[in-house]
């Protein structure tokens, strides 16, 4: 009977110490990956909220030079955020035959470039606009 009753006092219904460690190493490893998730899913959002303003401020500058000079144009600046943009446009050359004049269609490019901590993104954009004579 002195046997029974040892190993009934053996028997605990608690965690033992080594148990305990093992359950908070598993959750700060948990944790740290759910950290590392949302910090990577932030970073994604906030790349794609440059990537929304490049895009819109080089549709904004394609709007503002619809109409050109019939000599092309090259202009360049910065805005307040850090992204600076460029607008390139020159006359697009037709043959003899065409009823068009030099200069009435101007390819036109815009860029819009910003700093990304290490890395330098940017935003092409590329059309077809309008050339005309402008007087002074």
């Amino acid at each position: 009977m002195a046997l029974s009753s040892y190993k009934a006092l053996d028997h605990n219904n608690g965690f033992s110490l080594l148990e305990m460690v093992v359950a908070v190493a598993i959750l700060g490893l948990s944790l740290g990956a759910l950290y590392q998730s949302v910090a990577g899913a932030t970073r994604i959002v906030r790349i794609d909220e440059q990537y929304a303003y490049a895009v819109e401020l080089a549709r904004s500058l394609l709007a503002d030079n619809a109409v050109v000079s019939l000599q092309g144009m090259n202009n360049t600046g910065e805005t307040s955020g850090g992204f600076t943009w460029s607008v390139r446009a020159e006359p697009m050359r037709f043959p003899d035959v065409s009823e068009l004049k030099e200069g009435q269609l101007q390819y036109i490019d815009i860029s819009v470039a910003w700093g990304d901590g290490d890395k330098t993104r940017s935003v092409d954009l590329h059309s077809i606009v309008a050339g005309m004579e402008f007087s002074p």
